[in-house]
């Protein structure tokens, strides 16, 4: 097998890690906690996001073929557990999309308020949206990715990047000129109230930092793996707090807590610094670039992890109607059921009483399957460490057996309290009634769940 040019240097990595990671969609839940939300961030950083990136770089590094979770997993515990966490990771990319959608809804409810006001409040305007959207994207996807590229590269720039650096000018100028804020710059404010109800919203910060295995299927590529990846780790983690930090407080100094909608929170923010320079016509303009950038990250997800399915598809573990491809080698079998569940997750919008509490339950759902898909893969790493300890690895967690346990149970550790926190309603925000909310969360939990156990009935799972 010809190995990897080795042309990746720490910049490149860290970049890589970055673009793989950061959405501006994540900064109005962070923002809920004030100034609190820097505690969070780093602590999040140092029990879930670090040690994630060190097991996935190890086991890109020994295993680095297509796969993720599946092959990782398959090696340590056999094919079936391994179908089990890339399923897991599959629900909960499924989970997000009505999250993402809902944020494509919002934004495009402040695109076209002028004309048709009051629709940031309707119910049947969100939901009607986020179908039309989900299932063109999806009907789009099955003519080849080709056709559909171009809408996840426009994306890249309009929808982050841009308003991203403008939040974070805009917050820094609103605090150096001594306009009134609305959180404290105090140490005691930097401090959170450690009760479950408002530690709650952690998962979801969690949650902003999945993603960096995708950096670490280039770990062969480095130029020096044991050196190169700890230095771009490091600098990507600088990076990555750096522009949700102070994105988050962008918006928390100009819109009070009680008012933060995790939907439109990043353009209510933009309303309270363009209405201070007059020049609110502007704020349509960004409401469409992030309409463009979120339209661009649905499309960008529709169909890759599906396609990563085929593989177990192969293996025997899928009934041939989810296996179904068409002539140009898109899954449409497995995208039609992926819009299908979906369009049932998207119901939640009409059940919950407000658009946040709904946005927070697929939020929590969706932390609840990453959580889980990374426990199986921290527990996967420890275990080659034992069965192929010979296995040639381009990068090892440092400190040996040791090593890895450490970093592994921190990991497990920060997925189960993760898991089960979201449980807990948080205080920030109204979820109604209380066994209602649980019993949303975990009835969609365990239908999600059990589905490729009934697939897997066949294999003596």
């Amino acid at each position: 097998m010809n190995q990897p040019k080795r042309v990746l240097g720490t910049f490149t990595l860290a970049m890589i890690t970055v673009a793989a990671i950061v959405s501006l969609r994540n900064l109005p839940l962070s923002a809920e906690f004030g100034l609190a939300s820097i505690f969070y961030f780093v602590i999040s950083a140092l029990i879930f996001f670090i040690p994630i990136a060190l097991v996935t770089a190890e086991l890109a590094a020994g295993w680095p073929h297509s796969g993720g979770a599946y092959l990782w997993v398959g090696e340590a515990f056999g094919k079936k557990w391994g179908f089990y966490a890339l399923w897991i990771s599959w629900m909960g990319i499924i989970a997000w999309f009505p999250a993402i959608l809902a944020f494509t809804a919002a934004m495009l409810a402040h695109l076209i308020a002028p004309l048709f006001p009051g629709l940031e409040s309707s119910k049947s305007f969100y939901f009607v949206v986020m179908l039309v959207v989900f299932w063109g994207a999806t009907f789009l996807n099955f003519l080849g990715i080709k056709i559909s590229g171009w809408v996840s590269t426009l994306g890249v720039l309009s929808g982050t990047v841009i308003p991203g650096i403008l939040i974070i000018v805009l917050g820094l100028w609103w605090v150096l000129t001594g306009h009134e804020t609305h959180i404290s710059f105090t140490w005691q404010a930097l401090i959170p109230e450690f009760r479950l109800e408002t530690m709650v919203l952690l998962s979801g910060v969690l949650l902003s930092l999945v993603g960096v295995e995708v950096a670490a299927y280039h770990i062969r590529e480095a130029k020096e793996p044991q050196k190169e990846y700890p230095k771009a780790l490091l600098t990507a983690s600088l990076f990555i707090l750096m522009i949700y930090i102070l994105g988050t407080l962008a918006i928390a100094i100009v819109v009070p807590q009680k008012e933060i909608s995790l939907l439109s929170g990043l353009i209510q923010a933009f309303s309270v610094f363009f209405q201070a320079f007059n020049l609110t016509w502007v704020i349509p303009l960004l409401a469409l670039l992030a309409l463009v950038g979120s339209l661009a990250g649905v499309n960008t997800w529709i169909v890759g992890p599906a396609k990563g399915l085929l593989i177990t598809a192969q293996d025997g573990f899928l009934p041939p109607f989810l296996a179904r491809i068409n002539s140009k080698n898109v899954p449409v079998g497995m995208l039609l059921f992926q819009a299908i569940v979906g369009t049932a997750l998207s119901f939640i919008f009409l059940w919950m009483d407000s658009h946040s509490a709904a946005y927070w339950v697929l939020t929590a759902l969706s932390a609840q399957f990453a959580v889980i898909e990374y426990s199986f893969v921290f527990a996967a790493a420890v275990r080659l460490r034992y069965t192929q300890p010979d296995k040639k690895r381009a990068y090892r967690v440092p400190g040996g057996k040791f090593g890895i346990w450490l970093v592994a149970m921190v990991g497990i550790l920060a997925c189960l309290f993760g898991f089960g926190i979201v449980f807990v309603p948080p205080s920030q925000l109204e979820t109604g009634n209380k066994a209602f909310y649980q019993t949303i969360l975990s009835m969609s939990f365990l239908l999600l769940s059990v589905v490729p156990i009934l697939f897997g009935v066949k294999r003596k799972f």
